[in-house]
Formats: C-alpha cells, structure tokens, sequence
C-alpha cells in the first residue's frame, strides 16, 4: 500500500507539473524507480502512466491553443505523434545499461534547460535584434528532434519546445504554453502505445494505476493552477524539483 501511495502522489505532482511548466518526468521516473523498477521499466511505465494527465490538461487548455506561427496545427501533431513513437523504439531497442548510465545526464542537461533556456533564448533574441524566423518546414524538423528525445526520456522536453519556437519565431511562452501541452500529450501517447504493446510497462499494473489517477487530478488542478498563479513561482516549483532530483541521480550512481 505505501508503494501504491507513493505512486498516486508521484502521479498528482507529476501531471500538475507537466500542466504548469513541465518537469513531470523529474518526480515520476524516481518515484517508480525507488518502489523497485528498473530504469528502463520505469521511464516506460511513467509515459504510459502520465499520458491521460496530459491529455487531461490539453482539455483544459483546448480554447487556449495559439498557432506555432504558419505551421499547422496538424502538421505539428502528427510529427510530435511520429518522433514520439520513434523515440520509444530507439529506448527498447537500446541496451538498459545504456540508459541507466544516461539517465543522470540527461536529467542535468533538463536541468540546465529549465534553468537557463529562457535566458538563452532571450540573448539570442536580442543580439539577431529579431527572431530567427524559421519557415514552417523548419519548425517541424526541430519538433521532429525534440519529439524523439520527449520518447525516449522527456525530461523538459516541453520546456525545450517553448525556448525552439520563442527563439525560432518570437512566440511568448505564456502564450505558446496550452500548445506545449498538447503536444506532449501527442508525444507521450505514441510512445505509450509502444511501450504497452512491447516493454514490461505494465509488469507492475497497480503501481501504473495508481500513478495513472493521481495524474489525471494533477493535471487538471494543474493546467488549472496554472491560469492562476504567477510564472516565476510556477517555474521556481519545477526548477527545484529538478536539482533535487538530479543530485540525488548522481549521488546514487
């Protein structure tokens, strides 16, 4: 039963996160790994299980969803459904050994994009005294990337996607966040699909249960939350969550 609360709370803190800002992954993959699952098993189990949270919050945000400037809407998800389930494959298809030596690293490098993308972004901004101005085609190469890492890891995925298009097409990241979710959700559902069909995801099906309903409640709190509270508290929550995260990683390896 504790391993089942724990899973349930990792859930709600995990979709609200994802529908606030992102970083979802940073609370959901240690929380499974630490009731027993391997790495592999627990990234996997994690996507199947915080999909519905982010379909959730994408309904939520369904009236909110801006254009990623002349690219379709279409277009967009298809590509985010496509690298999505790419991304999962290259993770099944890859030794276990070579993500568990990956995953501190990565987590890092989600880390140092959650605290320093908009930075980056701003500064790159400033110095070309406008926005690069991607063409649409351009747009969908770089989701295309971002959506074969978001299938194989995730962490800060949608937070990279927001710095990608602010950088690329001057798009506010307020305004473009409702897009960000829904194209995690489109990403976390190809790679969930696989991952259910051809990974050992369901070998623990009340752990991914648990996990699964607590991230519905937080996703809908959070997208809700998120309407509400301030920006910085929002990204200061998920940035925090991510250090801690990240350290413990590398002081267990």
């Amino acid at each position: 039963m504790s391993e089942i609360l724990i899973a349930l709370l990792a859930g709600v803190a995990a979709g609200a996160l994802n529908a606030v800002g992102g970083g979802g992954t940073f609370v959901a993959l240690p929380a499974l790994s630490a009731v027993g699952l391997s790495s592999v098993t627990a990234n996997a189990a994690s996507t199947v299980a915080l999909v519905p949270g982010a379909v959730a919050a994408a309904w939520v945000y369904r009236r909110e969803l801006t254009p990623v400037g002349a690219t379709s809407t279409t277009a967009l998800t298809t590509t985010s459904v496509i690298g999505g389930g790419l991304g999962a494959g290259v993770l099944l298809a890859l030794p276990a050994a070579s993500f568990d030596a990956a995953v501190p690293w990565l987590l890092a490098f989600a880390t140092l994009v959650l605290a320093f993308g908009r930075q980056v972004s701003h500064a790159l901004s400033a110095g070309l005294g406008r926005p690069v101005g991607m063409t649409s085609r351009a747009v969908l190469i770089g989701q295309f990337l971002l959506a074969v890492y978001g299938g194989y890891f995730g962490g800060a995925v949608g937070i990279m996607m927001l710095a990608l298009w602010s950088i690329g097409l001057g798009l506010d990241t307020a305004v473009g966040n409702p897009m960000r979710v829904a194209q995690l959700a489109a990403i976390y559902l190809s790679a969930a699909v696989l991952f259910a069909v051809a990974s050992d995801a369901l070998s623990a099906p009340l752990l991914v249960a648990a996990m699964l309903t607590g991230a519905i409640a937080g996703g809908l709190a959070g997208a809700r939350l998120a309407l509400r509270l301030p920006a910085w508290l929002l990204r200061s929550v998920v940035l925090a969550t991510a250090v801690t995260m990240t350290a413990l990683y590398f002081l267990r390896g």
